[in-house]
């Protein structure tokens, strides 16, 4: 059941990609066809693919994540094939490149690296990079005829969530693919319990209650450019480059919530702090945020990332005139009502097990030609909600998701003295 969209319910004028500016000029350059706007391919230019034939896939981004995912589509998704990969760090791209059995004329690196790979002419591109460059490489992709998957959050700030959402739109015309990796909405157990939800077993929605916890990644002092904070997840500390830990992480619990209400918030407001000893980048790592919808339903999140033992939780409970119920991403969902429940089930490694169902959900999507591409949509407004959310925490003030809209913030990460 689609979700409401507060991108479908408001004319955004977004400005093409021209709000999508950045302070390294050789890693803009080349994207501006991208920057300038979208041309609707033809027809002829979307390949398409029967039974037996493979989808050449090129990946952008092989850290942890990256390579997990690589490895998992090498070994287990045979109806992919791995053609390219790019990484910022050439020794990344040459490793996994070499390990994949990448020709190592198609392992690339550098800034401009995704430019490369999306030039090398591929089917589809895997982006598993730091958000602040999702904007930039989905554009390309798409503007290129690829089909996209992409990690989540979509972006870092609104210009670039809204550019994600036009990306997924045009993808949507242009008869492309665009999946945006969330893996709560794809464990049986959740799907089941949202259904009946939606179809009123707890009755009308009074609040919603969403948490997140899990130790921090390392913030080690700056160096004297952006290369050392582009391992090792280091790049979540830093809200120009990862969003914050809330957009980053606390997103899951927030996504999880927006399914069960099937709508956006319309405002925020809450409080943020930062715990963890010596910190270098600026995300805030202990948050409590209050989300008010249209309907008068309230949602509350609270989320820390301190290195304090607690370790990964991630639920999200509704609770109803007539019942309650939960969908979670490291216990079980469940659903009890007056007039009856749901006994549910543990929700069993969700990390996984949630990329490959998304993975076989994307292969099928391309050989089928579905291009509803929902999770753009969905995607783009979950990462609204966190942005509205963390920029109500750190403000300690209530803001409106018009009010974020119309200020439209750019966030622009540093990325001078980077190799290109």
């Amino acid at each position: 059941m689609a979700r409401g969209s507060f991108l479908t319910r408001r004319k955004i004028k977004t400005k093409g990609h021209a709000m999508l500016k950045i302070n390294r000029r050789s890693f803009i350059a080349g994207s501006a066809s991208a920057a300038a706007g979208f041309a609707i391919l033809e027809p002829r230019i979307v390949r398409g693919f029967d039974a037996n034939s493979r989808i050449e896939v090129g990946c952008v981004g092989l850290g942890g994540r990256g390579s997990l995912i690589a490895r998992m589509i090498a070994e287990n998704h045979k109806g992919y094939q791995i053609v390219s990969v790019a990484d910022y760090f050439p020794e990344v791209a040459q490793n996994a490149g070499n390990r994949l059995k990448v020709d190592p004329k198609r392992q690339f690196s550098g800034l401009n690296g995704y430019k490369k790979l999306i030039d090398s002419k591929v089917d589809a591109v895997f982006l598993e990079t730091p958000p602040c460059f999702f904007p930039y490489h989905a554009s390309a992709a798409v503007e290129a005829g690829c089909h996209v998957y992409m990690a989540k959050p979509v972006a870092c700030d609104v210009p670039g969530t809204l550019a994600i959402a036009q990306a997924g739109k045009r993808a949507t015309i242009s008869e492309l693919v665009f999946l945006v990796d969330f893996q709560v909405p794809t464990d049986p157990f959740n799907i089941e319990t949202a259904k009946r939800v939606h179809e009123g077993m707890i009755g009308e929605m009074g609040m919603i209650s969403s948490i997140y916890t899990d130790e921090s990644f390392a913030d080690p002092p700056k160096t004297r450019n952006a290369e050392s904070r582009l391992r090792r997840l280091i790049w979540v500390n830093d809200i120009d480059l990862g969003g914050s830990y809330l957009v980053n992480a606390g997103i899951h619990a927030i996504d999880a919530g927006l399914w069960l209400a099937k709508a956006p918030p319309v405002g925020a407001m809450g409080a943020s702090r930062v715990v963890r000893a010596n910190p270098s980048g600026d995300s805030r790592d202990a948050y409590s945020v209050t989300f008010t919808f249209a309907d008068g339903l309230i949602m509350n999140h609270r989320g820390e990332h301190i290195r304090n033992t607690h370790g990964f939780l991630c639920n999200t409970t509704a609770y109803g005139r007539h019942g309650c119920a939960e969908v979670s991403y490291t216990e079980k969902a469940w659903l009890r009502g007056n007039k009856g429940g749901y006994k549910g089930g543990e929700v069993k490694n969700l990390y996984a097990s949630g990329i490959s169902r998304n993975l076989e959900k994307f292969e099928k999507n391309i050989r089928g030609a579905v291009y509803e591409n929902e999770t753009a949509r969905s995607g783009a407004d979950s990462t609204l909600a966190t942005i509205l959310g963390r920029e109500a925490a750190i403000r300690r003030t209530h803001i409106t998701m018009k009010q974020l809209i119309a200020e439209n913030k750019r966030i622009e990460p540093d990325l001078s003295g980077l190799k290109t």
